[in-house]
């Protein structure tokens, strides 16, 4: 249906209703879709499938832009159309390796535009006083202030840029701008480490800059990774799941962990690799902290004895075991003997 639209042979009755987003295909081919028609020259059409495309399912929208399957035209039309209204698309398209070069580029932050100069204001009067006071060090005040947001927005930039070549396949110790020492401790191995050294890992990871935890998380051990897994900046947490030194046993314990961010758990259901494993899309599925619309489509991968033991698992969700219920009663039906016809 895609490759139709996408040639421009596609019935317009079938065109309209991939402009509302009423085709029944998955969301992956409904935003491709939409991308594709809001750049139809009929101004209709346009019209319909951008407001379509603003209104779709936020989290929906993420999940498609993390995909690396994702077709590059499509992620070059969320940089250059969607940010607008969705910022937080930005870090995931930037993590995506299949975004193209042009495309990051519409992802740098600009840099400001300078106010114009004030005109001169004409000295006062100079009034003679008895005892004069001394200005207020307002100026002073103010500066360190204004110090201080500098220098977060240059960190953020050179954060940005920094993921933006990660994301593109270079070697953490190849990047320019990680000039962050990793903890010993970091770096050894879990079963050396003893209880001191892992309080003072605990302690260092937090003093830590956003860069240096994102080397941290791709090259340190798995004791660094479980504690970072759980930070609350997005762009670590994903660095974690990027590291080359996770296991499967290790991606199951993050699939069924109830205290990291759902934004790890909507990561790993796209994450081929992952999700090839069954025990971890097991976990998933039986995290009642997982969004349901990632964990829906995996019941029917489950094997029987899972699916029985999801619907009666009182900590999912109440629609989850529901549908376990079902699966469970038309596997049922399926499996009895059909009777011969009545002739």
């Amino acid at each position: 249906m895609v490759d139709l639209i996408r040639s421009g042979k596609a019935p317009d009755v079938v065109r309209r209703k991939g402009a509302e987003g009423s085709l029944p295909l998955p969301a992956e081919d409904r935003v491709e879709i939409l991308a594709l028609l809001a750049s139809a020259p009929e101004v209709e059409l346009r019209e319909k499938a951008m407001e379509t495309l603003q209104s779709f399912d936020r989290a929906e929208i993420r999940r498609v832009m993390a995909n690396p399957r994702t077709a590059p035209d499509v992620l070059h039309f969320a940089a250059e159309h969607l940010l607008a209204e969705r910022e937080e698309l930005r870090e995931i398209l930037l993590w995506n390796p299949s975004l193209t070069a042009a495309s990051r580029e519409l992802l740098k932050p600009r840099p400001a535009p300078k106010p114009p100069a004030a005109a001169p204001v004409p000295p006062k009067p100079v009034e003679l006083s008895p005892s004069p006071q001394p200005p207020a060090p307002v100026a002073a005040q103010a500066s360190p202030a204004k110090s201080e947001t500098t220098v977060e927005r240059v960190a953020d930039q050179v954060t940005i840029e920094i993921l933006a070549k990660l994301a593109a396949g270079e070697k953490v110790e190849d990047v320019a701008g990680v000039k962050a020492e990793t903890p010993a401790e970091a770096t050894k191995q879990d079963d050396q480490l003893t209880e001191d050294e892992r309080s003072t890992l605990i302690q260092k990871l937090n003093k830590m800059s956003v860069v240096e935890k994102i080397k941290a998380a791709l090259t340190g051990n798995l004791e660094t990774r479980t504690i970072l897994i759980r930070d609350s900046n997005k762009m670590i947490t994903r660095a974690v799941l990027q590291s080359p030194k996770i296991s499967e046993t290790e991606a199951e314990s993050y699939a069924a962990a109830k205290n990291v961010n759902e934004e790890v758990l909507r990561l790993i259901a796209v994450n081929r690799k992952f999700m090839k494993a069954y025990v971890v899309m097991r976990a998933l599925v039986n995290n009642p902290r997982a969004p349901i619309d990632i964990t829906m489509p995996l019941i029917n991968r489950l094997n029987d004895r899972d699916i029985k033991g999801l619907s009666l698992n009182r900590n999912v969700p109440e629609v989850i075991r529901t549908m376990a219920i079902k699966v469970i009663k038309q596997k049922e039906e399926a499996s009895k003997p059909k009777l011969p016809k009545k002739h």
